[in-house]
C-alpha cells in the first residue's frame, strides 16, 4: 500500500458552537480530562474509555502520552524546529513545561519567543493547537517542579548538555555516574540552566474529526482587551 492510499474516517463526534466553553484554558481541560479517561459525565463513557485502553494492551500498542505536545519554535533566521515535549501544568497564564534552558529550542525561545504547541489524541479523533508568546518561570517555581521529579532525572539534567554534540553512549553515562557521586542523596540541587517555561496563548483552534474531511473547527483568538473571541473556520 503506497502512503498516498493511507487514510482513515473520522466518525466519533462532531462539534458545535455551544459545546464550547467561553475560555479556552477551560475548554481544554474538558479535552483534556477526557483525552485521559477522565470526564466527569457519565460512567458509560469512562467505561468505554478503561476497555479501549485494555484492548490496546492487551494487542501489545502502548499508549500514548495524552500531555504529549509538539512545541515548535523557531531561530534568528526563521528556520524552524519541532519536537515532543510533555505538559506539566496549565493555569491562566498558560501552558507550562520545563526543559535545558541552554537547549536548541531555549536558546531560540531566548531569541524569538513565540512559539506553537500541537495537542493530538487520535482516539478521540481531536486536535488542539496554541499559539503565543513564550517566557520563563520563577525559579522558585522551576525549584518546586524540579524537587518532584526522580532522583535519575535529576542527575540527567546536570549530566547532559542538551543539543551537544556527545561523543558517544559511554561517555554519557560515564558524566551522569560522575553527577550521582557529587549528590549521593536526594537533596540533588536544580541546575541554574534548567527550569521551566510557560506558552501565554494569543490563539488556540479546536479541531474535531468528521466524515468525508467535513472536519469541524473553532479558533479562540485574544483581543486587546485580553477578552476571548471564537469563530468557526471551514476544515
Amino acid at each position: 500500500m503506497s502512503l498516498a492510499d493511507l487514510r482513515r474516517e473520522y466518525t466519533l463526534a462532531g462539534l458545535r458552537r455551544r459545546d464550547l466553553d467561553p475560555d479556552p484554558i477551560v475548554q481544554f481541560r474538558t479535552w483534556f480530562e477526557q483525552a485521559n479517561g477522565a470526564r466527569r459525565s457519565g460512567r458509560f463513557h469512562k467505561f468505554f474509555v478503561r476497555a479501549y485502553k485494555s484492548l490496546l494492551m492487551i494487542g501489545g500498542v502502548e499508549l500514548v502520552d495524552v500531555n504529549a505536545m509538539t512545541l515548535a519554535t523557531v531561530d534568528k533566521e526563521g528556520r524552524p524546529s519541532a519536537r515532543i515535549v510533555l505538559l506539566k501544568g496549565l493555569d491562566q497564564r498558560g501552558f507550562l513545561f520545563f526543559t535545558n534552558y541552554n537547549s536548541r529550542k531555549g536558546c531560540e525561545l531566548e531569541g524569538n519567543p513565540q512559539a506553537a504547541l500541537v495537542f493530538y489524541w487520535p482516539e478521540l479523533e481531536r486536535q488542539v493547537t496554541v499559539a503565543g508568546e513564550v517566557c520563563k518561570v520563577p525559579p522558585a517555581e522551576s525549584d518546586s517542579y524540579f524537587a518532584s521529579r526522580p532522583r535519575g532525572s535529576r542527575i540527567a539534567a546536570w549530566a547532559s548538555d542538551q543539543s551537544e554534540v556527545v561523543k558517544d553512549r559511554a561517555a554519557l553515562e560515564a558524566k551522569w555516574k560522575t553527577f550521582e557521586e557529587r549528590f549521593p542523596t536526594e537533596v540533588v540541587p536544580r541546575p541554574p540552566h534548567w527550569g521551566g517555561y510557560v506558552l501565554n496563548p494569543g490563539r488556540v483552534e479546536f479541531w474535531q474529526g468528521r466524515p468525508n474531511r467535513l472536519h469541524d473547527r473553532f479558533r479562540y483568538t485574544r483581543s486587546a482587551d485580553r477578552s476571548w473571541k471564537l469563530e468557526r473556520l471551514s476544515p
